[in-house]
């Protein structure tokens, strides 16, 4: 895969941080398709950095030292830029003394909490790897998990909702309760040897995190700068599992490269300087949080603001509105929960000006609201994955109503993206297939899985998502769905997302989703799942008779349900699947 050009080379010395003009601020110049075909490969006008993100942080702690860093509200934590240094420092040279080196894998198993922002950046000082650990994951996933990339030390919250990983990890390690801390042999975890948990409180055989920040001596101190300045941009430097939707998941390896590139482009797009403040209620150990929150806000020395631990619509309001965010992250269930929060009317939004909208499509309605009683004229919506670090199209902060709510705009710098059938073979504009994408953005691989990363990524470089998309003659991307979840309806080629835009627009469903069953006559059949308005009553038939005359008849769902929630990872994706498996069980099918 080819991440670099000769003429982009030695450009160490070429600032992130920089003020951008007005009508540089989009995602680079309007790229459309060429020759009918659906290819599309974006500005290259901006060069890409080859830096580390030790590099760009200490270049934004020379410029913006005195101003804020992050506020963790929750935890009443405040952190100029001078103090998150010192705090990274601290912490990077005690994981130096536990005699962990550069290539080491760490985990990190935390809501969002400042240990953990502290920790992303001082793995990154020293060369370890740090692997995102679900704060959802139970036992035999964070046993998967750690085992799968060898993790040498875990640093761990003592628990979380109903999750208590303490226990969880001694369960997984009971050799810890006979242990020095940093000397763990577990039959069952054999890498792990330092087990770090957040908070005062002693575990026989663990470290706790304030301890390992005060024992890097002097000899650790001074062996920082010389560390760094040895790391290589393309060094994998984080492993972030994807969801495990089918199957086990896998360890999605990114380098600075990769990731400090993506963070900047996407802030870049929305404008931001250091006079921006961004409201970060995704979970950090997701790339939206970790990457396009902490990451892009370091690019250009905005602030970061976190809420809560995890994401509460009272706590979000609350922190827009004490903080003067200028920006706020979320996938499209979160804005709906503050919107239709019976408090949101009594907080000022009008510090408001853009941010992002990901993880999953945005009905029209939802948008307006946005961009009206949120004060977010300049939001913008964002397409990835985690594999492609994550962000590969984006919208500007001047397209129109319809751009963002039926496309993702438009493909981010230094990216290529196409658009293929069956065969591989590249479609014309405006038909459907598979995106496949190109760049700098791809990972490295799944750590320690060769087959899974060749059936990923072909030999000219090119991801293949598993998402089902067209693009426009004006160079927008519209994602029409997933290739596994395109439902084939007696010889019919069905898109969810098509139907469950069309069911938004019903006054009493506030969420839908729409995916297919087994059925012997058609081969397969619709079902809905519909979430109403508060203090709304709906009937099958309802929904049924404002489907029919409007969409076609065999696009009308067979099997309609209303839920009072729906499945949805983390993140907020929904889990179709999950849904799948009980609306087969409720029939007595077979699920796909």
């Amino acid at each position: 895969m080819t991440i670099l050009s000769e003429s982009m080379a030695g450009q160490l010395s070429v600032s992130f941080i920089q003020k951008n003009d007005a009508a540089d601020a989009g995602s680079g110049a309007i790229i459309a398709p060429v020759d009918g075909k659906s290819y599309v490969s974006g500005d290259r006008s901006v060069p890409l950095r080859r830096v580390t993100i030790a590099q760009v942080f200490a270049e934004t702690v020379d410029r913006f030292g005195p101003r804020e860093a992050a506020v963790f509200r929750e935890q009443k934590q405040r952190f100029t830029y001078y103090e998150l240094d010192r705090e990274i420092d601290r912490l990077a040279s005690g994981l130096l003394a536990l005699g962990l080196e550069k290539g080491d894998r760490i985990g990190i198993w935390s809501p969002n909490r400042p240990e953990w922002l502290i920790t992303q950046f001082a793995t990154a000082r020293v060369g370890l790897i740090m692997v995102n650990i679900n704060p959802a994951y139970r036992l035999s996933e964070v046993e998967y998990a750690l085992n799968k990339v060898g993790c040498n030390a875990l640093i761990a919250a003592d628990r979380f909702r109903k999750s208590n990983y303490l226990e969880m990890i001694q369960t997984l390690a009971p050799e810890l309760a006979a242990c020095k801390p940093g000397a763990l042999k577990a039959e069952r975890l054999p890498s792990l040897k330092s087990v770090i948990r957040l908070g005062s409180e002693k575990t026989p055989g663990m470290f706790n995190f304030g301890e390992v920040c005060a024992i890097g001596g002097p000899a650790q101190q001074m062996r920082l700068d010389t560390i760094t300045r040895g790391l290589d941009p393309d060094d994998p430097i984080n492993i972030q599992f994807t969801s495990g939707t089918t199957g086990s998941p896998k360890g999605a390896t990114l380098t600075h490269y990769n990731i400090v590139n993506n963070a900047w482009f996407t802030v870049r797009a929305m404008g931001f300087s250091e006079a921006d403040r961004l409201c970060i209620p995704v979970p950090l150990y997701h790339c939206f949080g970790m990457v396009l929150g902490t990451l892009g806000c370091i690019t250009t020395g905005s602030s970061m603001v976190f809420p809560a631990e995890a994401f509460d619509p009272v706590s979000t309001l609350a922190a827009i509105a004490a903080e003067r965010c200028t920006g706020l992250y979320g996938v499209p269930t979160m804005f709906i929960a503050m919107l239709d929060h019976p408090e949101f009317a009594s907080h000022d939004m009008t510090s408001l000006r853009t941010g992002m909208m990901a993880g999953a499509p945005c009905p029209i309605e939802v948008m307006r609201r946005v961009i009206k009683d949120m004060h977010m004229p300049e939001v913008t919506i964002g397409y990835g994955m985690t594999e492609t670090s994550p962000i590969s199209f984006q919208s500007s902060v001047d397209d129109g109503l319809e751009e963002r709510v039926s496309t993702v705009g438009r493909i981010h710098p230094h990216v290529e993206v196409k658009i293929v059938d069956e065969t591989g073979a590249t479609v014309p504009v405006g038909q459907d297939g598979e995106l496949c994408t190109r760049g700098y953005s791809v990972m490295r691989g799944y750590w320690n899985d060769e087959a899974l990363t060749r059936e990923a990524i072909d030999p000219g470089g090119w991801m293949r998502t598993g998402d089902l998309a067209e693009i426009d003659a004006r160079g927008y991307c519209a994602i029409v769905g997933r290739v596994k979840d395109m439902v084939i309806r007696g010889g019919e080629n069905i898109y969810p997302r098509e139907i469950e835009e069309f069911l938004y627009r019903h006054p009493k469903v506030a969420e839908v989703q729409v995916f297919g069953i087994p059925d012997e006559k058609y081969g397969e059949e619709l079902v809905a799942w519909i979430v109403l308005q508060p203090r709304q009553d709906a009937t099958e038939d309802e929904i049924t008779d404002y489907c029919k005359g409007n969409i076609a008849h065999y696009k009308i769902p067979r099997y309609i349900r209303f839920k009072d929630a729906l499945p949805m990872t983390v993140t907020g994706k929904p889990q179709k699947f999950l849904m799948r498996e009980e609306m087969a069980e409720e029939l007595g099918l077979v699920a796909r």
